[in-house]
């Protein structure tokens, strides 16, 4: 059976009919019409004869056993954010469909080859991004501070998981999934604008950014608005809104795609009569090269404490979250770039702002790249969200090509 990107394209649109409403996508992790997302990918697979599983940690597998128990990966994932995209995720997902029913249709294979879907890639509904890749990575360290993590409507993330027999105690057993990992493979849209302002449907992915993730809160003081003199007023919005613009200089002047976000600010008292006396900013900052990181968090420290003695306000900084880059295998990289090239003319090599499940499988060592392909406007996590068909077809032939240069490359070490 000869590889058919345009069925991919077809599984695509029938799973967008059948899990998505006229706001978009719904296939929200840990949710019915998530499984419904599954039970439809468990079905396009079955034809191939593989194994299923489901591991501790939620994840679904389909294993093509090969002559050597060294497996090759191909990942993406089901799970969508609430009026999401057609193709965030499940692109990955159904193209490695279809390279898995050409490489089954072949006969055994030199390598193992396995197909799998991570488990809440996304983390809509309890805010934990990479649930599953993290689990099998043997990088979550957080199950304490999730056992009280609640959705909006109350339901907490451990009765949420146990409905499909996951339990944060033993998530963590699904790191015995990536123990003959030889390499990892991802397909991904590019969620934004780069290769579409370059005219070019791929690229290669050189890593995702590290990021720094902050809550600054300024403190300065309440007092009546009517009868407070401007010179006078201790006002922490004031501080706030210089410390925004400041990011986006600090993110230009860092360059090589670093970018900087205050994602929301929250004062009080909040009211129309009152100068601002506190203002809690959400601040995050993102670059693949760790020094830069560090220098932009370091640069935006130094200006929110310039910014409160201006503006005669405190300021203090908690992290939230961080990690660090994670750069891919520069031998799958020239593969990828290679694959990319055969199948398009050209390709382009660039970082990855969002997080991938890729980047947990890349940090617990295996060797791993990824692919992108144009995403229209830039557009991702909206049901605005497209790519050109015919670009759709052209990243399931660059993935199909880049798992057999994959596969030849391990079975020759």
């Amino acid at each position: 059976m000869p590889l058919e990107p345009s069925r991919t394209v077809s599984d695509l649109e029938e799973l967008r009919t059948l899990t998505g409403d006229a706001n978009g996508a719904q296939r929200v992790a840990w949710t019915d019409t998530w499984e419904q997302a599954r039970d439809f990918l468990r079905s396009k697979v079955a034809t191939t004869g593989v194994q299923e599983e489901i591991d501790e940690a939620g994840n679904q597998w389909f294993t093509l056993p090969g002559d050597s128990d060294r497996a090759l990966l191909i990942g993406g994932h089901m799970d969508s954010v609430p009026n999401g995209g057609w193709l965030d995720g499940c692109l990955n997902v159904l193209a490695g469909v279809e390279v898995l029913r050409r490489i089954a249709d072949e006969g055994r294979p030199p390598l193992t080859v396995r197909l799998v879907s991570w488990a809440d890639e996304e983390g809509a509904r309890f805010g934990r991004s990479l649930f599953g890749s993290s689990a099998a990575a043997g990088s979550m360290a957080d199950q304490d501070e999730l056992r009280g993590r609640r959705d909006a409507d109350g339901v907490s993330l451990p009765e949420a998981i146990a409905r499909f027999d996951v339990d944060l105690d033993t998530a963590l057993e699904a790191r015995s999934e990536l123990e003959n990992a030889a390499a990892y493979l991802e397909l991904h849209i590019e969620q934004g604008p780069v290769l579409e302002s370059l005219a070019l449907p791929l690229g290669v992915v050189l890593g995702t950014f590290g990021v720094e993730r902050h809550l600054v809160t300024l403190r300065g003081q309440a007092a009546h608005a009517g009868s407070t003199p401007m010179d006078r007023r201790r006002d922490a919005l004031a501080g706030a809104a210089k410390l925004e613009l400041e990011i986006r200089e600090i993110a230009l002047r860092t360059g090589e795609g670093a970018v900087c976000t205050m994602g929301g600010v929250v004062t009080r008292p909040g009211i129309v009569t009152s100068v601002v006396e506190t203002a809690e900013c959400l601040l995050d900052q993102r670059h693949l090269d760790a020094t830069k990181l560090a220098e932009m968090l370091s640069n935006a420290e130094a200006a929110s404490r310039r910014f409160a003695e201006e503006e005669s306000i405190d300021v203090e900084w908690e992290r939230i979250w961080n990690i660090e880059p994670i750069l891919f295998d520069e031998a799958l990289i020239e593969l990828a770039d290679e694959a990319v090239r055969e199948v398009a003319g050209s390709s382009h090599r660039l970082p990855s702002g969002p997080l991938h499940d890729a980047a947990e499988v890349a940090r617990a060592g295996v060797p791993t790249v990824m692919l992108f392909v144009q995403s229209l406007r830039g557009l991702s996590h909206t049901k605005l969200e497209d790519t050109e068909e015919e670009h759709l077809e052209l990243s399931v032939q660059a993935l199909d090509r880049l798992a057999d240069k994959a596969m030849a490359q391990v079975a020759a070490g």
